[in-house]
């Protein structure tokens, strides 16, 4: 589980980074506007990706902290 848990953190920290670096690209959702309605525009997909990675790389540090399920 240490090394899975490896694996989900460093996945996790590069998908931010690309994530990031996309979201960059595009136009931000205007002020407001509710997750569905962003969800229809590319930033708002880069944003869920960003947040879903950085949920990924918490996991994969909580499997590396905790391999055994102290």
């Amino acid at each position: 589980m240490r090394n899975f848990g490896a694996i989900m953190l460093l996945l996790g920290i590069l998908g931010f980074a690309y994530a990031s670096q996309q979201l960059e690209k595009h136009e931000p959702a205007p002020p407001g506007t509710s997750i569905g309605e962003s969800l229809e525009r590319p930033a708002g997909r880069w944003e869920v990706a960003r947040y879903a990675c950085a949920g990924a790389a918490g996991l994969g540090l909580l499997m590396a902290m905790f391999p055994k399920g102290r």
